[in-house]
């Protein structure tokens, strides 16, 4: 039965798009069906290297392999790249050593062939980054994951003036080396470290108009933290730092923010002042999540947020206190405490929004009863109110539903309730 080969018949840069979806070794051996196939392998313009394709190969077939990727990247007069990836985990890395690829070489040429994309997971990738990468003027986006935490230092040159996102995982980053690669990425758009430890910093100054987006995820030695986090980002909408307080913060210039997430924690240092010039700086934030991993006697109070429209929050009791007092405009208001103090709420706990409409308390137990009753009286426009009861405990679980069913019955609001 004759069945005619209609995709055969499709222009060259539609069936190299039907390529570029298919992982690299699938790619090639579609280029065998005919003639028509034969070279647009070398024309793809994504190539993915993932760790399926590596665990793979064998001794016998990976000079052919390294062969194949030769003439892939580093023959001249091919189209652009719009993808370039090499995937690695936990037990695999592209550039472990075990076969001796020239991954760095195949980066270079990459970058040679106009790529747009690079995205890296590798053994300690700083021993392989080529220079060439930190001044490819046609990338638009980057991602770095190192397999094992080294440091990474930026080369001397560095100009990277059509990147739009930046994310680096896993990796020690130099202070002067953190500051000259952000610096020399003048239209950064999206930028973030993740699980990523300084050193050797003074300050750490991202001062970029573009910005829209930032991610800072550090930890720091003991004892390492005597360092000022400098932020200067006038179109920045969403901003999350996870990391132990520092030295100093100045944040400046970010009235465009829409939200933040800050997961904060305390060292021997103690830098509670720091704490409130990192939240001064995003008073204009509308949507917060907060999580505090312990509590220090606070020296000054919070800034009024005034825009702040949604706030989570999960930390100790008298925190919740002290931000409850700075949100007057507050709609919506989700709980976590990682414990109750024992706050006298009908006579410490702020006077409530007159716009809250909606209550979350999540992880309910019975000696957070006085902080249900006073968020009832004094909601004046509550609408619905949820509480999560563990259920892990039957006996604990049945125990805090009945204690809540008479206070929520004696209410006098209309509610939706769920429990």
């Amino acid at each position: 039965m004759y069945v005619e080969d209609r995709i055969s018949n499709f222009p060259d840069h539609i069936r190299c798009h039907i390529l570029s979806f298919l992982p690299i070794q699938e790619a090639v051996r579609a280029s065998i069906i005919s003639t028509k196939w034969r070279n647009l392998f070398a024309s793809i313009s994504t190539v993915d290297f993932d760790t399926y394709l590596l665990c793979g190969l064998t001794d016998r077939n990976v000079d052919s392999f390294k062969n194949f990727v030769d003439r892939l990247l580093k023959f001249p007069d091919q189209l652009s790249l719009d993808c370039f990836r090499i995937r690695g985990d936990e037990i695999a890395s592209w550039n472990d050593g075990d076969h001796d690829f020239d991954v760095s070489g195949w980066i270079c040429g990459a970058v040679c062939r106009g790529v747009k994309e690079i995205d890296l997971y590798l053994d300690n990738f700083c021993h392989t980054l080529p220079a060439l990468l930190f001044t490819c003027h046609s990338l638009r986006t980057l991602t770095l994951v190192a397999k094992d935490s080294k440091i990474f230092e930026v080369p001397s040159e560095v100009c990277l003036r059509n990147l739009k996102t930046l994310c680096i995982t896993n990796s020690v980053l130099i202070g002067d080396s953190l500051n000259r690669l952000i610096s020399n990425c003048h239209v950064l758009e999206d930028l973030a470290f993740d699980e990523c430890s300084v050193a050797y910093a003074r300050e750490i100054i991202i001062q970029i108009p573009s910005l829209k987006s930032l991610y800072l995820d550090f930890f720091f030695p003991i004892g390492a933290l005597n360092y000022v986090v400098v932020i200067d980002a006038p179109n920045l909408v969403y901003f999350r730092y996870d990391s132990v307080v520092v030295k100093g913060y100045s944040l400046s210039n970010m009235k465009s923010l829409e939200k933040a997430e800050i997961c904060i924690w305390f060292d021997s240092s103690n830098y509670e002042t720091s704490a409130i010039h990192l939240f001064q700086g995003i008073c204009n934030v509308r949507s917060l999540r907060l999580t505090i991993h312990e509590v220090i006697p606070l020296k000054s109070r919070f800034p009024i947020l005034h825009n702040l429209i949604e706030f989570k929050f999960f930390g100790k009791e008298t925190w919740l206190v002290e931000f409850l007092h700075c949100a007057p405009n507050l709609k919506t208001l989700t709980v976590l405490l990682q414990d109750v103090a024992g706050t006298r709420w009908n006579i410490d706990a702020p006077y409530l929004s007159f716009h809250l409409k909606k209550i979350e308390i999540l992880d309910y137990t019975t000696d957070m009863i006085e902080i249900v009753r006073y968020l009832l009286d004094n909601s004046m426009v509550l609408e619905k109110l949820i509480i999560r009861v563990n259920a892990m405990n039957a006996t604990r679980a049945s125990k805090a539903r009945n204690q809540l069913l008479p206070l929520l019955k004696s209410s006098k609001k209309d509610l939706i309730v769920i429990l």
